[in-house]
């Protein structure tokens, strides 16, 4: 089972199905960000992202209110996706399956991450220009 779930989570599956994003798919994120976020908190294989999930989080509500615009669409699909992916109990590895079943989960923050980590960086930068009162330039 994690053979086939690693074969079926790699770069070009990724690609494709964050290219399939749309904007309604990103309402579905934000109105189950909670539960969303309660999964990476209590799931011991993705608790290490619940701080890169803020982040993450923070960047799509900025970007969804116009405030943040310095982002590809890319990099919001990616992270999109990964939110659904996480929030479906019923992905390529069930999470009901005890020890493996957020296996594919983590696999899929995993490899995002890797994509859109230098526009994880330039969006905390921006933010904590914002903060200091830097005026950064306007998105």
């Amino acid at each position: 089972m994690l053979k086939d779930a690693k074969k079926k989570i790699n770069e070009e599956f990724l690609n494709t199905e964050i290219t399939k994003m749309k904007d309604g798919d990103l309402d579905v994120v934000m109105k189950n960000s909670k539960e969303i976020n309660d999964k990476i908190s209590s799931s011991g294989a993705l608790k290490k992202y619940s701080e890169l999930a803020k982040i993450m989080y923070g960047m799509l509500n900025d970007y969804r209110r116009g405030i943040y615009k310095n982002v590809p669409w890319f990099t919001i699909g990616a992270i999109g996706f990964t939110f659904l992916y996480v929030f479906n109990p019923l992905d390529i590895i069930p999470d009901f399956i005890p020890g493996v079943g957020y296996v594919d989960d983590f696999a899929v923050f995993t490899v995002v991450l890797r994509f859109i980590q230098t526009d994880l960086h330039t969006y905390l930068d921006w933010k904590i220009a914002r903060a200091k009162g830097e005026d950064p330039e306007e998105q």
